[in-house]
């Protein structure tokens, strides 16, 4: 009877998820994305980085092709689409290289290329309307100032870049958090509360988890030093990047269309 009931809960949520996504609903290259998300975090989890260079590259071009679609049917312009492939773009060189985040040169180039993603969803969010909210600035500045003063000290061969891409990164997650993008939508701590029928309330939630994704890369860096807790974090980080990714792209196209 739970079981039943679990399945049918399940299928509602699927359901309003296919609505938010457009007309179309859920569509080939989100079972593309997803199956390269869960593939590419258990081969995290067996520390098995060779199958990666195939598994996560799935993951931007999937992505692309959600743009492209959106273009083709008129609900995005031009301007839009650029800025979108200059980020998924700038998303995929960023994966191969931190498919080996231990290799310094690796972190640092891939840390540039995820800059060039974050950089443009800003650039995507501000021509949307978005504008920082002085608690969620705060909140994200203070992050990225301790998070910088904590690379200096304990990994100065990477810090400047990291630090750059940090400030990127701080500036995508406070637009994604303006609650003016969702008017009247229901907030948990001042955060809009994603909900599986509207993927603009995606968006905040997505630009958490983002940090808290590219923060689990440097924390187990730092401080972790057992293979097995090096490979649940690094778990940790595909499964939350690949949520954070899909939800930001989502709610990002979601704006035009309403």
């Amino acid at each position: 009877m739970t079981r039943g009931r679990n399945g049918r809960g399940a299928r509602a949520i699927l359901g309003k998820a296919g609505t938010a996504l457009g007309a179309g609903g859920l569509r080939p290259e989100h079972g593309v994305y997803l199956a390269g998300a869960l593939a590419t975090t258990a081969l995290a989890l067996t520390g098995d980085k060779r199958v990666q260079y195939a598994t996560k590259t799935t993951m931007g071009p999937a992505l692309a092709a959600r743009v492209l679609r959106e273009r083709r049917a008129g609900a995005i312009d031009g301007v839009d689409t650029t800025l979108l492939l200059v980020g998924l773009a700038g998303a995929t060189v960023g994966d191969v290289f931190m498919i080996d985040a231990d290799d310094d040169g690796r972190l640092r180039r891939g840390a540039s290329a995820f800059g060039v993603m974050q950089s443009a969803y800003g650039q995507y969010l501000r021509q949307h309307g978005a504008r920082p909210r002085l608690r969620t600035a705060l909140v994200n500045g203070a992050s990225a100032a301790a998070g910088a003063a904590l690379l200096h000290w304990r990994m100065p061969q990477v810090a400047s870049t990291l630090s750059g891409y940090s400030l990127a990164l701080g500036t995508t997650a406070t637009l994604s958090a303006d609650p003016e993008l969702v008017p009247g939508a229901p907030r948990i701590a001042g955060v809009v509360r994603p909900a599986a029928d509207d993927t603009r309330t995606w968006l905040g939630a997505g630009g958490l988890l983002f940090t808290a994704s590219d923060a689990a890369i440097v924390g187990r860096r730092m401080f972790l030093r057992g293979e097995a807790a090096r490979r649940l974090a690094e778990g940790f980080v595909i499964a939350s990047y690949g949520a954070a990714h899909v939800m930001l792209v989502e709610g990002m196209l979601a704006l035009r269309r309403r």
